[in-house]
This record gives C-alpha cells, structure tokens and sequence, in this order.
C-alpha cells in the first residue's frame, strides 16, 4: 500500500485504521456497525439549511423531501444511500442531500429502504423501484418535474439505483432523463483485482463489503443478474449514465468495468476515477478536497437534466 499518495485528510484516517490493527466489521455488531457509519458523519461537515425538508409515506414508500425554494418544476433527483445493505439513511447522508438540493437546485428526495439482515433480497430492491414508480406519479405535487428526474445512489445505493433503472426499462412505461452511480457495488462475487489491492487497509474492506452482501442476498446467488448487475447484457436503451470511482476502492475495477459495458451496449456514459481517496469519499467533505469536487460534478450533472 502507498498512503504517499492518499489525499492528506484520507491519509490520516487510513493511519489511524491501520494502527488500529484493521479492525473488521465481523467483530461488529449489526447495531455497532450502524452507529459507528452515524458517528462518521462528523466527517461531512457542516450541514446546511434548506427551505424545507421533511418525511412522506405515501403508497407504502418511505421518503425524505429536501427543497431548496419555494420555486416549482424542479428537476428531481431520487437518492438511494448507501451501507452495504445493512446501514446508513437520511441521518448518514443529511449533508450530502442538503447540498445537492441547494447547490443543484433540485427536488431531492431520499429513499429509506428496509435493510438486512432483518430484511433479504429482494426487499431493498423492491423498495427502490416502488419507490421510483411513487416518485414519479407525485413529485409534481411536491415541486418536481418527473421529465427531469435523475436517479442517484453511493455504494449499495449505487446498485439499488442502477437496478431500478434495469427493471423500469423492462416495464416499459418511463425511464429517469439520467443516473448517477457513485463506486456502486456491483459483484458480489468480487473478483475483480481491486478487491486484491484495495481490500484490506482503506477502512471500508472487503470484509465490509462481502459480508453486506452475504447478510442482505442470504440464500440468493451470487451469479444471479440482480445480485451482480456487473453481469447483466440487457444495458442497451439505459439513459445517460455517470459513474463515480475512487482509486484506493475494492470495487474501482468493477465501476470501471460497468463503464466499458455501457459504452459497448450504446450507452451514453461517463467515468471519472477520483485520485488519492477511497470507497465512501464522498461523504467525506469535511477532509477531502475531492469530496467537494465530487458535490460540483454531481450537481452539474443533475442542473444540466
């Protein structure tokens, strides 16, 4: 491993993880692993207001809306958070989701999803897309504009949201105008060689990862086309896609790779590989200089829908 050229904030944390002997989620509690990704956030800075944010059940999905003005016809950006399946929601990424409504301008709204291992597949996959389908019958209603709507999502999130796009467009009756993957998770078989060369010393392991998939997809394949969207040969007609990747992260190989596989169905994608960080970055932006460049690339991206 070569922290010389870890960015100076992420080089800290990755010392302390190191001198702390590697500590791995398997000696976690379920509940212990959740409140340690809460007690992280104090990492993401300070959180801003909005004009208004608040919860909504409607149709059995669970939502948080963030609005960033009294102004309508706003372009939307549905959010799937990440936590390898088993942690994380509004309260681990409120100041990522404050900035992207205000800095974007955009209707954001949160998705909560049923987390394992009290829930397995396919639960978080059928809150995700039922949650899409209610988010474009009502979000006008809320001030959104459901011709403009990106989906987005961090790590487990990323593939929840990639997914959603794949069964939508399989049902035919609408597709989100974009999709923004940030270091998605995307193989539960991790065989690419950055879970080689990245999965031991950058704090979120491939201990982490592996067991979020094996709590969540339980008794599920792992070869199985929604288990591991990496393999899936039905990308072709996917909207503008944008994906993430850190150069420290076990899963920069298979983000990567979604890329190449996008470009080869006829995919309209992009890939930025962010130098010197790791796997969950970007909620990182209270150290890290690309965490707030990563927050200017995303907003771009959804003010330009």
């Amino acid at each position: 491993m070569s922290q010389l050229y870890l960015e100076e904030g992420i080089k800290q944390l990755v010392s302390e993880f190191i001198a702390a002997g590697c500590p791995s989620v398997r000696e976690q509690t379920i509940e212990q692993r959740r409140q340690g990704y809460i007690a992280s956030t104090v990492l993401a800075g300070e959180a801003e207001e909005v004009f208004e944010v608040r919860a909504v059940s409607i149709d059995g999905a669970e939502l948080t809306l963030f609005k960033p003005s009294a102004v309508n016809d706003l372009p939307v950006v549905i959010y799937y958070h990440g936590g390898c399946f088993v942690s994380g929601g509004v309260e681990t990424h409120n100041q990522q989701l404050r900035k992207l409504a205000n800095d974007a301008g955009a209707l954001v709204i949160a998705v909560r999803y049923r987390l394992a291992p009290e829930h397995v597949y396919p639960a978080a996959h059928d809150d995700a897309c039922h949650a899409a389908e209610v988010i474009y019958q009502h979000c006008h209603q809320w001030g959104g504009d459901n011709t403009k709507i990106t989906l987005m999502g961090d790590s487990a999130g990323g593939h929840l949201a990639l997914v959603t796009c794949l069964r939508l467009k399989a049902k035919g009756q609408w597709l989100p105008h974009k999709q923004v993957l940030i270091y998605p998770m995307l193989d539960a078989t991790a065989k690419s060689q950055s879970y080689s060369d990245n999965g031991e010393k950058y704090i979120i392991t491939r201990d982490t990862l592996l067991t979020g998939f094996d709590l969540y997809l339980d008794w599920h394949p792992r070869t199985d086309a929604e288990a591991s969207p990496l393999r899936r040969d039905d990308l072709a007609g996917l909207p503008e896609t944008h994906i993430i990747t850190a150069e420290f992260d076990p899963l920069v190989d298979e983000g990567e790779q979604l890329f190449r596989n996008l470009l080869e169905a006829g995919v309209n994608a992009h890939c930025r590989r962010y130098l010197g960080v790791i796997h969950g970055f970007f909620q990182l932006s209270g150290v890290s200089r690309s965490a707030r460049d990563a927050m200017v690339q995303v907003t771009n991206i959804v003010k330009t829908a």
